[in-house]
């Protein structure tokens, strides 16, 4: 057993995005436990403060690496266009969004970080709100997407209820479990995404480290727990 979790691990830190789901799960949990510790003091030090640090180094290390995301992301992009026809026209067209709001959110990151870098003489702030923005945008077309799809599934659960085979069904409850899990991953980054936004709008700014950890770290298991469904499925 401890054999196939530690195999498991290695595969999952051998490949880009398995290692980055490890890299953003210790970097939020490391933001929760380092809030958790500081409390309400302006300053951490000590333990607090060096695992907060730990979490700042962790999050810059994804915002460096995503630089080479873009091709990747334009490739999915083009191969899902404006998606299957026999696919519901909604879900459809939230997807074709999602895609383009992921699509502007790179470029967009990549200028901010290049103006922090010193690469570029610009503002960083409104680059970062302006990516921010494109992420949480991505995250509300995602969660109608998941809502519409999970609405359609508890449909066809109710028509088809003691008509289609036993396997069908399981594989529709799946489905189910799967949207349920998205959502409440999107909601946590979704809340994180409107605290980082500037502030005055809704609540941005007014999360303590503690919470964004925890969001974060809500998100991030649920991610790992959902590729790690999907390779022992054969999905992944």
């Amino acid at each position: 057993m401890a054999a196939d979790a530690l195999g498991g691990l290695v595969a999952a830190l051998e490949s880009y995005r398995g290692r980055d789901r490890v890299v953003r799960a210790l970097g939020y949990g490391c933001q929760l436990a380092g809030g958790a510790l500081a409390g309400a003091r302006a300053a951490p030090v000590g333990l607090p403060g060096s695992l907060l640090a730990v979490s700042a180094q962790l999050s810059g290390c994804r915002t460096v690496l995503r630089l080479f995301d873009d091709f990747a992301m334009l490739s999915y992009t083009r191969g899902y266009g404006l998606g299957p026809k026999d696919e519901d026209a909604v879900v459809r067209c939230l997807s074709v969004l999602t895609n383009v709001a992921d699509q502007l959110y790179y470029p967009c990151e990549h200028v901010a970080w290049a103006a922090d870098a010193g690469v570029l003489r610009a503002g960083s702030a409104k680059w970062w709100a302006l990516s921010t923005g494109l992420w949480a945008l991505s995250l509300l077309l995602g969660l109608g997407r998941s809502l519409r799809i999970l609405f359609q599934l508890r449909r066809k659960l109710r028509q088809h209820e003691g008509k289609s085979s036993p396997l069908i069904q399981k594989k529709m409850r799946a489905q189910v479990k799967a949207e349920v899990l998205h959502i409440i991953s999107s909601l946590a980054d979704l809340s994180n995404a409107i605290h980082w936004l500037p502030p005055g709008f809704l609540w941005a700014g007014q999360f303590p480290p503690w919470l964004v950890g925890l969001f974060g770290t809500i998100s991030s298991l649920i991610g790992i727990y959902q590729a790690s469904a999907g390779e022992k499925s054969g999905v992944a």
